[in-house]
């Protein structure tokens, strides 16, 4: 039962991993990108008066041991004698017996261009640590009796225009000479500068609806561009429809209900190629909560 167990994981392992090298993905990702842009842009954070915790996860194969799985958290205080915010964003991704774990602390802050637009720069800095656990499949086995474990600081900056009703940012999350390496690439390579480009707004379409659209692309030099579109109908502020799209053949439904203080998503997401309809589907769920806290306690649609 040991060896199913150890020669299982490594199959699924394998597998996911050639799949992924081959599309070779962005870092990281997820579908309610449109409900909350801190972690790919923490000059977002600059959009809400109010401060905030945010706790997003995100589960694959759901039931499957060492499936993919990602959490994240961030929160923020408003700073208003300086029109700034501060926060903290954790990030963690598991896959079998890899773990990819990122502590950063951001600071943002506005500049007012006009009477109802605004300019929002960030800057964070942090540590990020990799570790992939060989040891756990097998201790006896010579073959899987070095764990790898490695840490790296890092830098990100971002920068926002938006208004009451729309906003435009670009960002780079992550600053670094080399990157951390992984299970299936014993020797490190060369860190790729990811840079992400987003965009939303949100306009009355009747009288208690109202519809959000949204897009965000990231780009790494040597890996394909990531296209996300999104649209989301509100009714009454309070409950939110809509369907997300990526370039690379994954859609999804998102629901959101938000009652000002307390705001909840869920999303399915699935692949829309033909290998994936009506055959085996890589399916993901994901949830988030979010709890604001503030004298001003209007709802945040965009």
């Amino acid at each position: 039962m040991k060896a199913i167990r150890k020669w299982g994981i490594c199959l699924l392992f394998l597998g996911f991993a050639l799949g992924l090298r081959a599309q070779q993905q962005q870092e990281f990702g997820y579908t309610q990108y449109m409900d909350n842009l801190t972690p790919f842009n923490q000059a977002y954070s600059m959009l809400d008066k109010n401060g905030s915790v945010s706790a997003l996860v995100r589960k694959q194969f759901v039931g499957i041991q060492g499936a993919p799985s990602t959490f994240i958290f961030n929160g923020n205080l408003p700073i208003e004698s300086i029109n700034g915010a501060s926060g903290l964003l954790v990030m963690n991704d598991q896959f079998a017996i890899e773990s990819n774990t990122q502590f950063s602390a951001y600071f943002a802050k506005s500049i007012q261009m006009s009477d109802a637009d605004f300019l929002a720069v960030s800057i964070s800095g942090g540590i990020k640590s990799y570790r992939a656990s060989f040891s756990t499949l097998d201790p006896t086995d010579p073959q899987f009796k070095d764990d790898v474990r490695q840490t790296r600081p890092n830098l990100g900056f971002g920068v926002m225009y938006y208004s009451d009703n729309y906003f435009v940012g670009l960002s780079m999350p992550e600053l670094t000479i080399t990157g951390l390496g992984s299970a299936n690439v014993q020797d490190n390579t060369n860190f790729r500068n990811h840079y992400y480009f987003s965009a939303g707004y949100i306009t009355e379409l009747a009288d208690g609806i109202k519809f959000k659209p949204a897009a965000l692309v990231a780009y790494a030099k040597g890996v394909p561009v990531t296209a996300n579109v999104s649209g989301t109908i509100f009714l009454k502020d309070v409950l939110g429809i809509g369907l997300n799209y990526r370039s690379d053949n994954e859609a999804a439904g998102v629901l959101s209900v938000n009652m000002n203080s307390f705001k909840l998503g869920y999303s399915y997401q699935f692949g829309t190629s033909s290998n994936n309809l009506g055959g085996f589907n890589n399916s993901i769920h994901e949830v988030t909560l979010t709890y604001r806290f503030g004298s001003n306690m209007t709802p945040k649609l965009l």
